[in-house]
Parts: C-alpha cells; structure tokens; sequence
C-alpha cells in the first residue's frame, strides 16, 4: 500500500496507481519466488549428489535422474504465493480466489510430479536388481500413474467446482460403462502384464517370433497396452500386449539360455548313387583317416556274421555290406562330433529320412556350441559346404534339379 500511495502523491491517478502497483508488487514477486526455487533447487541437488557418493544407494541417483529436486524446489514458492496473492491483490479482491483456487490446482499437479518422480525413481532402482531385470515393470507404472491422474483430477474438480469429491465419483459411477469400454485395451493389457510376470513368459531382451503380427526380433519394451518388439531389419513391431495370453508366440530365450542353437537340415543324396562297397573299396576308404578304425572294426564283425552264416560272397547282395552311404552317414557322425562349432553335451544325430522322390535325406540334427546368429550361420555353412565337397569321395552325388542350362550342356556333350 506504501507503493500506491507514494505513486498518487507523484501525480498518478488513483485507477492508474493501483495497476502500477499491483504490477510492481507481482514483479517483485515473481522475482522472489524465481530465487526461492533457484536456491531450495540447487540445496537439493548438491545434497542429494553427496548422499549418493556417499552412501552409492541406486534410489538416491535414480531420484537425481528423474529431476525430484526439480520437483520438490517448484513446491516451496508456493507458500510465497498463497502469502502473496491477497497482499499483491488487496485493490482486486474479486482476482483473489480465483488465483489462491489455481495456486491451489498448481499445487496438485506439483505433488503428482513428485510422487510420480519418487516412483519412477524406485521403478528404475529395482530394475536394476538381477531379479527384476527384463520385467515388464513399465506397466505397473502405468497402472500407478493413473491412479495418481485420476486421484489428482478429482482433487482438482473439487477445488475448481467446491463439490464433494463424492460427487464426481457419482457422477463417473452413471458412465461407467462407457469407461470401460474407453480404457478396455488398458484393463486387459494389466491383466495380461500380470499373467506374464507371474507366468515369465516374456522378458526385455527376449527373442521372441510371432508371425501374426510380422514380429521376429528383440523385446525392447513391455507397457501397459504394448509390447514393442525391434525385428532384426531395425524395423519396430507393436503388438498388444493382451494378444501374449490369447495368441501363440515363440519365445527363443530357453535356446539362448542353454548355450546352444538347433541344426535341423537335411542332404538330399541321389538314390541311384549308393552302392554296396567290395573289400577292394573298403581298404581304399579306410585312408580317410577319421573312418580307419571304424571300417576295420565293422569289416572284421559283418565277416564273422557272413561267415557263421555260411554266406555265398560271389554277389555282394549276399550277406552283410557295407555301403557307401553308410560310411558317408558316419563320416557325417565323426566330424560334427570334432567340429570345434558344434555342442558336445547336446543331441547330435545323422539321421536317414523316408525316400522322396528328390533323393535320400540324411537330416543333420546338431546343436551348435554358440547361440549368436552370425556365428550360427558361420558354423552352419561350414559344415554343409564340407559334407557337399566330401560326398563326392564317396561316390555320392547331392541331388538337384537340371536347369535349362544343364539340359543345354548334356545335348552339346551329346553332340560331341
């Protein structure tokens, strides 16, 4: 009042008088309260940096992260403000509730920005924790975060209407059927969230295909509604998170936790090709050197066996043999169980496959020693470019079908 009355005596009038001095009075305390929050903002931070690096305590630092002093500094000039704004006002009483009801709102919204911070703060320290990692604790967040918005809004409405918060629930209560059906992805994405928490169905990081939604990468985001999946081409899949439990899913994270990736491929061997083989042959066969002592010790027990039999070996039909594709198929056993890329402690099995009529499938079934991809397919290649290139030693061909260009070369050499 000092202001106004120092303003009238150099010469304003009375109306103008009171504008300039509620402008000045409200500068002044904007000023204030920019000080204010300065100060009580820096305080905060300088001690909450020194609680961290003196107790190392993840909460303290995530808290720093998530801006609580921030927060907290914009709560202390509201008590300047609920002081101010009747002194700032005194000639506009009718602006007095008006402003003291959206203090009032503002500090509603500053308590919510502080608890939230808080929350976040502890959401982010737990996930830390080798026990929480890859939990899709963002959707508890979100389950919390509205509780706070809905909790602040009816404070607010109460304020802003002077009615019992009883009153707004009343009101929700008569449309409440048309808030389920608004928030019905939401209902159902916590029920699902819940089920994959207590179920571990999916984590962050897991690899997981789903090939409705065109899904096949990394979880790199488990929400309330959502899961976001990054594909191995970099593109982003969004699947709801409520289609885990309804649909069918593949997770890799079992394969990735044992230490080992499946080979399940087969070699189609040209039927036409296999043979039995004579002793002459067998002799020749035992200089690959990883066969010599397998053919020695079955040649010596099938010539038992023909023997004991009294087998007629004018025919090789007669009696017991060995084959060219029996060999190839233990050449196959002997050098997976070598390979430096394939897991020792797992299955590992040279199978024969029913006859089609693209040849004979010998089927690798092998886990390799590594669950990385570009490793996996190193190792993969490896070893079926070896088997292609050795088939041939056996007097084996890999069945493929002729091209045109094939059909083109036979008639030249025909020509020939």
């Amino acid at each position: 009042m000092e202001i106004k009355k120092y303003l009238v005596e150099y010469g304003l009038s009375d109306e103008v008088a009171r504008y300039v001095n509620a402008f000045i009075l409200c500068t002044l305390t904007v000023i204030l309260i920019y000080i204010v929050q300065y100060l009580v903002r820096r305080i905060l931070r300088i001690s909450l940096i020194r609680l961290v690096k003196k107790t190392d305590i993840e909460f303290f630092r995530q808290l720093l992260e998530n801006r609580f002093p921030h927060f907290l500094a914009l709560a202390a000039p509201l008590i300047i403000i609920k002081v101010g704004i009747p002194i700032v006002f005194a000639d506009f009483t009718h602006w007095v509730k008006p402003l003291e009801t959206f203090a009032d709102v503002f500090m509603v919204i500053i308590v919510i920005w502080m608890i939230m911070s808080v929350i976040r703060a502890s959401v982010d320290s737990v996930r830390t924790k080798p026990a929480f990692r890859g939990k899709p604790l963002d959707s508890y967040l979100q389950v919390i975060r509205i509780v706070c918005f809905v909790i602040g809004a009816v404070i607010i409405f109460s304020n802003l209407t002077g009615k019992s918060p009883i009153a707004f629930f009343t009101a929700m209560g008569a449309i409440s059927a048309v808030l389920l059906l608004m928030f019905k992805d939401t209902i159902m994405g916590f029920v699902a969230s819940i089920q994959v928490t207590s179920n571990d169905m999916v984590r962050v990081g897991d690899w997981i295909t789903m090939a409705k939604y065109g899904a096949d990468g990394d979880v790199i985001q488990i929400n309330l509604t959502t899961v976001k999946v990054q594909n191995f081409d970099k593109t982003i899949t969004t699947i709801p998170t409520y289609a885990l439990i309804s649909d069918s899913f593949q997770n890799w994270r079992g394969m990735q936790e044992t230490g080992g990736r499946r080979i399940k491929r087969a070699i189609n061997i040209k039927q036409s090709t296999i043979r039995f083989i004579t002793p002459a042959e067998a002799e020749e066969f035992k200089k690959i050197q990883s066969l010599a002592s397998y053919i020695e010790h079955r040649q010596k027990d099938i010539d038992r066996s023909n023997a004991r039999n009294g087998v007629d070996k004018s025919l090789l039909i007669n009696g017991r043999n060995l084959t060219n594709a029996g060999l190839f198929r233990k050449y196959i056993d002997n050098y997976l169980a070598s390979h430096s890329g394939t897991h020792k402690k797992m299955t590992m099995m040279v199978r024969q496959l029913a006859p089609t009529a693209t040849g004979l499938p010998l089927e690798l079934y092998v886990f390799t020693g590594t669950t990385k991809w570009v490793d996996y397919e190193h190792i993969m290649a490896d070893i079926f470019d070896h088997l292609i290139a050795a088939a041939s030693y056996f007097d084996l061909q890999i069945y493929e079908m002729e091209g045109s260009g094939d059909t083109k070369r036979f008639q030249m050499r025909d020509q020939l």
